[in-house]
């Protein structure tokens, strides 16, 4: 995707979503309308920059990882003005790496070292095959979970219970460590990118800290930021 594709597609989007505002909101003033405008106009070129600068960097470091070919990511924006500001990484059906973006999220970027970092994160669990390793750790959790349910003598309905339940668990048991290891990875893309990536983590300062709960989906933040520090380390 080009600066130019990305800015358009941004601009117009967060135009589309600055329209759907509360009750009442038809009535801003010029001076009003004129700065959303701005601000829209804004969040569109900084996601053009950034995708412009963090694409090359992630799929050479991709194609250095990784030994097949699935390494041509998109960048695509969920225009759905209503959903919260999130970011993940997908795969289209070539299984090549697709990175979503919310409006939401966009808008919420203070500066390009913050979009920069989130979009090398989401990169990461790619290069580092974490859709892939997720689904063998569900898989496996629930193949032991169904076994011990079936020695047990468990109804037909208890194992499939019980598989659903080792699934769950397979899945979230290393979570948390792929969100950290992608912090890593993230870390260096970023920074080979020309961003400040310890001002890019700055960003979980603005989030609700997940501390340390069983089976979590995300590490604390104090536990990010210290990776980010040892990625920067690492040179």
């Amino acid at each position: 995707m080009t600066a130019l594709r990305s800015f358009l597609a941004v601009l117009m989007l967060l135009g589309l979503g600055a329209c759907a505002l509360p009750t009442g909101a038809n009535r801003l003033s010029p001076e009003e309308s004129a700065e959303l405008r701005q601000k829209a106009d804004r969040a569109a070129r900084q996601f053009a920059e950034v995708v412009e600068t963090v694409e090359p960097v992630a799929e050479r470091m991709c194609r250095e990882r990784r030994e097949d070919d699935r390494c041509a990511f998109r960048i695509a924006i969920d225009s759905r003005g209503r959903m919260p500001a999130n970011a993940f990484q997908t795969l289209d059906t070539d299984g090549q790496p697709v990175l979503i973006f919310t409006l939401a999220l966009i808008a919420d970027m203070q500066n390009p070292d913050e979009l920069a970092f989130v979009m090398s994160h989401e990169a990461s669990h790619h290069i580092l095959d974490h859709l892939k390793r997720q689904r063998d750790y569900a898989a496996q959790g629930a193949q032991v979970y169904a076994d011990a349910a079936l020695r047990a003598g468990a109804s037909k309905a208890a194992v499939r219970r019980a598989s659903e339940m080792g699934a769950a668990y397979g899945a979230r048991s290393y979570s948390r460590q792929f969100e950290l290891d992608a912090d890593y990875l993230g870390t260096q893309i970023a920074r080979a990118a020309g961003y400040d990536p310890l001002r890019g983590a700055l960003y979980f300062d603005r989030l609700p800290d997940p501390g340390d709960k069983f089976l979590g989906s995300h590490p604390p933040n104090a536990e990010r930021m210290a990776t980010v520090r040892r990625a920067l380390a690492a040179r």
